[in-house]
């Protein structure tokens, strides 16, 4: 079971990487100018527009959680089904899901095709941070931890109104 999936877990992560490969070019970049250097809080983005990129950097830099992700993954309908089965997702009935973490691997999974808007993705993604600050599966300590993460974000949208 825990290879099947890691399995799927490296095999979506490689997919979001091939492609992007799409120069026919094939000089070698030189990877000390271009690769940041890890850090505690530093996570992928994958899969996602350049704005998508950029808005949930920047909520999860407001957020300031306790734990980050290692990868934040933008997928397409058809593959978050898939991946959510994989990893057995229980969604209570009545309810949907349009995104969830992986705790073994902190990985956050977007169902790109059910974003929403900017405000939703903000209130989401806390929530999902909430599961990895509070180390569980609990939808109830995932909403407890997310409270100070969207008081922050809150604040910060308050304070560039004004």
């Amino acid at each position: 079971m825990r290879l099947r999936i890691w399995t799927t877990l490296f095999l979506v992560t490689i997919a979001q990487f091939a492609w992007g490969q799409t120069s026919t070019n094939p000089k070698l970049v030189n990877a000390e100018a271009t690769s940041p250097e890890p850090s505690a809080n530093s996570y992928a983005v994958l899969g996602a527009t350049p704005e998508q990129e950029a808005l949930v950097r920047a909520q999860i830099r407001v957020m300031q959680p306790d734990v980050y992700p290692l990868r934040v993954l933008f997928v397409p309908h058809w593959k978050y089904i898939y991946t959510a089965r994989t990893f057995r997702l229980h969604v209570p009935a009545g309810y949907t899901s349009a995104m969830f973490t992986h705790l073994p691997s902190r990985s956050v999974f977007i169902d790109s095709d059910r974003y929403v808007s900017d405000d939703s993705l903000g209130y989401w993604v806390a929530h999902e941070l909430g599961h990895l600050a509070a180390n569980s599966v609990s939808e109830s300590d995932a909403d407890k931890a997310a409270r100070q993460y969207r008081k922050r974000l809150n604040d910060a949208r308050r304070r560039n109104l004004h």
